[in-house]
C-alpha cells in the first residue's frame, strides 16, 4: 500500500450513534477516516458518505441522529453509502406523534443590532423603499412593464417593480383563493412603500374582491385598464401620490423588527453540515432578540416532521402542522406520486441520498427555537419564534410564499448555486467555498469555512452583521443582478 494511502483523512460525524460519516474532501480506497479506525474500501467523492459500522439489509441508516433511510443490502464499514445501497423508508401510510421537548428561546448577552430602515405608517419598518405594481391577471404583465419603464420616480424611491405572474383568470376554487392570498400578502410586505394593484377588468380575480381584502391598507391604490381613458397618466398619477407619501430618509430600528425567511435550494452533501446549521444559528439569534423567522418547503420536511413537531408547545399549532404535512402527502397521493420522489438529480450528485436525509439537513436552517405558528399562504407572521408557512419545496414558489408572509430578508442556502431570488433581498449562502469562489456574482456569504473548523458563533455574528447592512440598504447579489420574480402555487383546473 502506498504511503499516501495510509494517511488519515478528515470526516464529519454529526451525532453520536450515526452509522455514516461525511467526507468533506473525499477519500481514496485504503485511506483511514480520522478518529474512527475505519479504512475506506473504495474511492468516495467529496460530500458523500462512508459507513462507520456494519448495517444489515433492511436496517435503518442513521445520520443527524435519525434514520435517513434503510439499507437495501448489507453494508460494511468503509463502503460508500448512497443510492446503490440505501432507499427511503417513507411510505404513503403515515402518522405523527407529538412529544413536546420544551424548546425555549435562547438567552443572549449580545444586544440586538440596529439597522437604518424606513418607518411605515402601518406595520413593521421597511428595509427597501420601493413601489410595487401588482397585476391582478397575467395578460397585463408586459403592458404594465412597458408603462413602468417610462416612469421616473423621485430620488427617495429605490425601485419600481412589476410583480408579474400568469394567473388571476381561468382559475377557480382553491387556486383563485391562493392567488388572491399571495398577492394580498405581497402587497403587505414592508419593502413596498406603496402598491398599485392593476387589473384588466374582466378577470376572475375581481378588483372589488381585492379591495375588500386590502381595505385596511392605506398604501394601496387600484385601477382597471379597461376603464382607464389614459393608462399612462392614470398609473403615473397613482405612483406619484404613493411616492409623495413615502418616507424620504432612513431611521434606526432594532434588527428584530425584520422578519427573516430561511430557504435552501440546489443543496449538496455539505448543505446540512455548514450553510443550513449556520442559518439556524442566526434564526435562533433573531428569535432570542424577539424576532420572527418563517420557513416553508413542506414536502422537504417529510421524514423530519417529528424534529419540528417536538418544538411545538401548543396543541392547536401542532394540529395545524400535522394537517399541513397531511395535505401535501395527500397531494402527492392524488397525483399518483410517491412521497419520497425527491431529492433532485443535482442533490444526489452532491451526496444527498434520500428525502429523509435531505429533510433532516433542511430543517437545520430553522434552528432550535420554538415553533409558534403554522400559517396559510399569504398570512402574516406575527408571533415571536418560527412560523411554518404552507408551501411546496419549489424555490420560486416557496420564496414567494415567505415574502407574502412578511419576510423582508431571505437566507437562501445552496451547495450547487442558483441565481434565482424573489422580490425581497435574498442573501445567498454557499455551503462550500468552491461554489463561493466560482459564483461570486451569485453568492453573498460563504459558510464553507465551517467545514474546516471555523467557529460557528463567530460566523453567525458575521452573517448577522451582513443582514443588518442589507437591511440598511446594502444591495444583495440578486438585487445587483436585477433578479426578482414571484411564482404562485397551482394544483387545479385551468378554464
Amino acid at each position: 500500500m502506498a504511503e499516501r494511502d495510509k494517511r488519515d483523512i478528515r470526516c464529519i460525524v454529526l451525532k453520536p450513534g450515526d452509522s455514516v460519516a461525511v467526507l468533506p474532501e473525499g477519500g481514496k480506497a485504503g485511506e483511514c477516516l480520522s478518529g474512527t479506525g475505519v479504512v475506506l474500501r473504495e474511492d468516495i467523492p467529496a460530500g458523500h458518505k462512508a459507513a462507520l459500522r456494519s448495517v444489515l439489509r433492511g436496517e435503518p441508516v442513521i445520520k443527524y441522529g435519525h434514520p435517513m433511510g434503510r439499507a437495501t443490502m448489507n453494508i460494511v464499514p468503509g463502503e460508500k453509502v448512497h443510492v446503490h445501497n440505501v432507499e427511503s423508508a417513507l411510505r404513503a401510510e403515515w402518522d405523527m406523534t407529538w412529544t413536546p421537548s420544551g424548546a425555549a428561546f435562547r438567552e443572549l448577552s449580545v444586544p440586538v443590532p440596529v439597522f437604518a430602515g424606513y418607518a411605515r405608517e402601518q406595520g413593521a419598518p421597511g428595509i427597501r423603499n420601493e413601489l410595487w405594481i401588482i397585476p391582478l391577471v397575467g395578460c397585463v404583465n408586459d403592458y404594465l412593464k412597458f408603462l413602468a419603464d417610462g416612469y421616473s420616480p423621485p430620488s427617495w424611491i429605490e425601485r419600481i417593480r412589476v410583480l408579474s405572474h400568469p394567473y388571476g383568470c381561468s382559475q377557480l376554487g382553491d387556486d383563485l383563493d391562493r392567488t388572491a392570498a399571495v398577492l394580498e400578502g405581497l402587497a403587505r410586505n414592508p419593502c413596498a412603500a406603496g402598491v398599485v394593484v392593476a387589473g384588466l377588468g374582466c378577470e376572475n380575480l375581481r378588483r372589488v374582491f381585492m379591495e375588500t381584502r386590502l381595505s385596511d391598507l392605506r398604501k394601496v391604490r387600484f385601477f382597471s385598464l379597461q376603464e382607464a381613458e389614459d393608462d399612462r397618466r392614470l398609473l403615473y398619477g397613482l405612483l406619484d401620490g404613493l411616492a409623495e407619501a413615502a418616507p424620504r430618509a432612513r431611521t434606526e430600528f432594532p434588527l428584530s423588527d425584520v422578519t427573516i425567511g430561511v430557504k435552501c435550494g440546489g443543496s449538496d452533501g455539505f448543505s446540512g453540515l455548514s450553510a443550513n446549521p449556520l442559518a439556524g444559528e442566526v434564526a435562533d439569534m433573531m428569535c432570542a432578540w424577539g424576532g420572527r423567522v418563517v420557513a416553508t418547503e413542506i414536502p422537504e420536511m417529510f421524514g423530519a416532521e417529528d424534529v419540528l413537531a417536538s418544538r411545538i408547545a401548543d396543541g392547536e399549532v401542532f394540529r395545524a402542522f400535522a394537517g399541513t404535512i397531511r395535505w401535501f402527502r395527500d397531494y402527492y397521493d392524488a397525483h399518483n406520486q410517491p412521497v419520497y420522489e425527491n431529492p433532485s438529480p443535482g442533490n444526489r450528485d452532491g451526496g444527498i441520498t434520500t428525502l429523509e436525509e435531505k429533510s433532516l439537513g433542511a430543517v437545520n436552517k430553522c434552528g432550535s427555537s420554538p415553533v409558534t405558528d403554522v400559517l396559510a399562504m399569504g398570512a402574516q407572521a406575527v408571533r415571536r419564534g418560527v412560523s411554518v408557512l404552507f408551501g411546496p419545496g419549489n424555490d420560486l414558489i416557496s420564496s414567494t410564499v415567505m415574502a407574502a408572509g412578511g419576510a423582508q430578508v431571505i437566507l437562501f442556502t445552496t451547495g450547487r448555486g442558483t441565481p434565482y431570488s424573489t422580490v425581497v433581498p435574498t442573501i445567498k449562502i454557499s455551503s462550500n467555498t468552491a461554489l463561493y469562489n466560482r459564483k461570486r456574482g451569485w453568492i453573498d456569504f460563504d459558510a464553507g469555512p465551517l467545514l474546516s473548523g471555523a467557529d460557528r458563533s463567530e460566523t453567525a455574528r458575521a452573517l448577522v452583521s451582513l443582514i443588518a447592512e442589507t437591511a440598511s440598504g446594502r444591495l444583495t447579489r440578486n438585487e445587483e443582478n436585477r433578479c426578482g420574480e414571484i411564482a404562485i402555487f397551482k394544483d387545479g383546473v385551468t378554464l
